[in-house]
């Protein structure tokens, strides 16, 4: 393997570690905070990929904005319907058991993929990045990288960055995190905590949309885009640590790393690698590599 090539293979490690993070950071929020298993985080990503699609043409046509005036009406509308989900679903399910969460969520499933299936049809369909994002910079004589992943990668490290600020240095982050360690105390302390859990849903929403949106022109969109995705966000949360935002950034750059270097030198064996790394650090660190905060 020669220098560019490495180099490319690190690059494409990077980028797939950072959209990892990018959803799972969300799923981290509602499952390690909230404590709700929610089955259909995958969905909110794919419903961002199908934003992408479909609300392009639409904004162009109504408010005359571009890629960036898509994302931000894209991103309002994830807050509205995460907020609406957790007023009208999830409020009932954290003192419920895990079972009754799992069976609540797969069931959204089913209706997010059913209406999806009669909004758009179930074609496979490419998003087009925006002009000034379709290049590609030289990496040797050879090789060249496209712009949209490097932005991509810009994307989510100003987010993880933005969500470190929001968690360590404000008076949300604090509620936040008091919350999930003790509901009842926050409450007594005259914290509304509905609506602290209210805003935090809508916001891991709103974060797994983003992270579909950005990622439709590099990975199509398509039908059950969501449920494969789901799975590879758990075992970043849980290598990271079930609460941890730091652990499901490092997480999602190891897992990031093994999966794209796997593909090169055991691409036989690239799709368990993963989860033997999961396996090996869970048994030096059964509760993930850092906890909650």
């Amino acid at each position: 393997m020669d220098l560019a090539t490495l180099l490319v293979q690190c690059l494409n490690a990077l980028q797939y570690g950072l959209l990892l993070f990018l959803v799972a950071s969300g799923l981290t929020l509602i499952f390690g905070i909230m404590g709700v298993i929610n089955l259909a985080h995958g969905s909110f990503y794919m419903i961002g990929a199908y934003m992408a699609y479909a609300l392009a043409p639409a904004v162009a046509a109504t408010i005359g904005g571009g890629f960036f005036a898509t994302l931000a009406v894209g991103l309002v509308l994830a807050v509205v319907l995460g907020y609406l989900l957790e007023w009208a679903f999830f409020s009932f399910l954290y003192d419920r058991e895990h079972l009754q969460q799992v069976l609540m969520t797969y069931g959204l499933i089913l209706v997010f993929e059913e209406l999806r299936s009669i909004a758009v049809g179930d074609d496979v369909h490419s998003v087009a990045p925006p002009d000034w994002l379709t290049g590609s910079i030289a990496l040797g004589e050879l090789m060249t990288y496209p712009v949209y992943r490097l932005f991509i990668s810009a994307v989510c490290l100003l987010l993880a960055l933005g969500m470190y600020l929001v968690f360590t240095r404000t008076r949300l982050g604090m509620m936040i995190r008091a919350g999930s360690t003790n509901r009842e105390m926050v409450q007594s302390l005259g914290v509304d905590i509905k609506f602290l859990y209210r805003v935090v849903f809508a916001a891991g929403v709103a974060i797994a949309v983003l992270a579909g949106m950005v990622a439709a022109p590099v990975s199509s969109v398509y039908p059950g885009m969501g449920n494969q995705v789901l799975i590879i966000c758990f075992v970043v949360v849980v290598i990271g640590g079930i609460g941890s935002i730091r652990g499901a950034l490092l997480a999602a750059l190891l897992i990031g790393v093994v999966d794209t270097f796997g593909k090169v030198v055991f691409p036989q064996a690239a799709g368990v690698l993963i989860y033997v790394l999961m396996a090996l650090i869970l048994l030096w660190k059964p509760d993930g590599l850092f906890k909650a905060g």
